[in-house]
């Protein structure tokens, strides 16, 4: 038989109240279960005393006896130093965009590098402005012959 800690839902339609309770893997999640060890109601402040209430020696010893938590139970228990802060969920491949938008995001970032590049070239690549020339010297006027009369 393994055992879980996790949450089971009660409270009406739209306002919801769960109990922190032990129970048998295989049994539903409103239904039986083997201890109550406290209880989450998430329609109050988050820093309200009342928001979580657990009964943490009754928590540790289901954990020493090897209940495992549910990944919310598991979150909270992390944060209250009962157990190791579980790692985030693994992206799954449901969740990942599908191959036509991959490849618009792996273009936009080639842009986007290929823009911050640009912009922190060094200025000496940059075409240096043209030199003043000396003014081109006055042309003389061709000497005139003398018009024949």
């Amino acid at each position: 038989m393994s055992l879980r800690i996790r949450l089971a839902r009660g409270g009406a339609k739209k306002r919801p109240f769960y109990r922190i309770v032990v129970a048998d893997s295989r049994s539903p999640r409103d239904g039986r279960f083997i201890e109550k060890i406290g209880f989450h109601n998430p329609m109050v402040a988050k820093d309200h005393p009342d928001r979580w209430r657990l009964d943490e020696e009754r928590a540790k010893h289901w954990l020493s006896v090897g209940a495992t938590p549910s990944d919310r139970v598991a979150r909270y228990f992390g944060q209250n130093n009962l157990i190791a802060m579980p790692n985030q969920p693994r992206q799954t491949t449901k969740q990942l965009p599908k191959a036509k938008a991959q490849k618009r995001l792996a273009a936009l970032e080639e842009a986007k590098k290929a823009a911050a590049e640009a912009a922190a070239a060094p200025a000496e690549e940059a075409p240096a402005p043209a030199e003043e020339a000396p003014p081109p010297a006055e042309e003389t006027a061709p000497e005139e012959t003398p018009a024949e009369t």
